[in-house]
Order: structure tokens, then C-alpha cells, then sequence
């Protein structure tokens, strides 16, 4: 009876008038075994502590980081669940360093950006997953406050807005390495 709702074959016809739903055939079901391998790993506990450990780490990640940028969607006792939004928008209002300079820093230290203007325009929602240690969440941290300094550096004029080290993010090998440094910051703080 379900047979009706199958999605068709990318490498052939369409299934009774139906066009393929992604590039995979007959949808990503292929990767099920995956999330269902996990839950079975973990049980019960497992999946009870390991949800209190991502909630503990973004509740970490907001307290480190709250005196540097506004965290929103805080309860009354100013935790978070299990992500943490950092509001950039003030930063943005303030020096012209917007969501996607951030970002594209970040790839400079070492990370992959988190997710940027959801739910919030204008945000970071960090997310860190209850595999993270103290001290990948310490380094995390430590680049954003770092970035946080950089970005003073541009409102306090230091740096011009079009040509400083997050405008100018991610910094390549090339870049780097090119005989050339015509920016008005460090070749260091690439």
C-alpha cells in the first residue's frame, strides 16, 4: 500500500509519473543504519548522558563566552539547552564586522563555522556535541574571544573594515606565503 509514495530512480524513468527525490536511489535510506548502529550502541543511559553532557558543553560555551558577545535564548536562570546563540548584530551595528567574517575566521583557527544566522539572523548557533573535551571546547572559546579582540581592533579603527584579518578570512597557504603582504595587519595574525 505504500508502494504509491516510492520515490523515483535518478538513472531511470520516473516511477508512475513520480521524478527522483535526491541524487541517491530510491532516497537516502542507506544511511539509517548509521543513527540506528548509534542508538543501539548507546542505549537508554547512554543517550540520557550524553544528551546532559552536549547541554552541560553549550551551557559552558555560553558562561566563556557571554562577557564577549550577548547569548540569546537564555531561561531565567541564564542557561541554555543544548545550543547556544551568540548575537553578532551589535558587533555588526557597531563596526561593520558582520556574521560571515566571523565564520570564515573561525576557518582560520581551525573550525568548521557553526550554523549562522538560524534561527536568528545575524547569529552563531553553537552547538557542541557531547564527543567535544574540555579542551577542543576551551580552544573553541579561546578563538572566539581572540576574534572578539580582533574585532575591537577593527572598531577601534585599527584595522579598515574592508581589509583586516576576518574580511580577509579564510587566510591560504598562498596568501600566507606570498612575498607580497599588502594588508595593513601582520602577516602573522593571518
Amino acid at each position: 500500500h505504500l508502494a504509491p509514495f516510492l520515490p523515483g530512480d535518478p538513472g531511470g524513468a520516473a516511477v508512475e509519473g513520480r521524478p527522483a527525490i535526491s541524487a541517491a536511489a530510491y532516497g537516502s535510506a542507506g544511511i539509517l543504519p548509521i543513527p540506528w548502529a548509534y542508538l543501539r550502541m548507546m542505549g537508554a543511559d547512554g543517550l540520557v548522558r550524553a544528551t546532559g553532557v552536549a547541554v552541560l558543553a553549550a551551557n559552558y560555551v555560553a558562561a566563556r563566552l557571554r562577557p564577549y558577545f550577548p547569548v540569546l535564548y537564555t531561561g531565567n536562570k541564564g542557561l541554555v539547552a543544548h545550543e547556544c546563540i551568540l548575537d553578532l548584530r551589535p558587533v555588526t551595528k557597531a563596526t561593520g564586522v558582520s556574521v560571515d567574517d566571523v565564520a570564515k575566521r573561525l576557518i582560520d583557527y581551525g573550525f568548521h563555522a557553526p550554523t549562522m544566522s538560524f534561527p536568528v539572523a545575524g547569529t552563531l548557533m553553537v552547538e557542541p556535541t557531547e564527543s567535544e573535551d574540555l579542551a577542543e571546547l576551551d580552544r573553541f572559546c579561546d578563538a572566539m574571544i581572540a576574534i572578539r579582540a580582533e574585532i575591537d581592533k577593527v572598531g577601534a579603527g585599527e584595522w579598515p573594515v574592508g581589509d583586516n584579518p576576518l574580511a580577509n578570512a579564510p587566510h591560504t597557504a598562498a596568501m600566507l606565503a606570498d612575498d607580497e603582504w599588502p594588508h595593513p595587519y601582520p602577516r602573522s595574525a593571518g
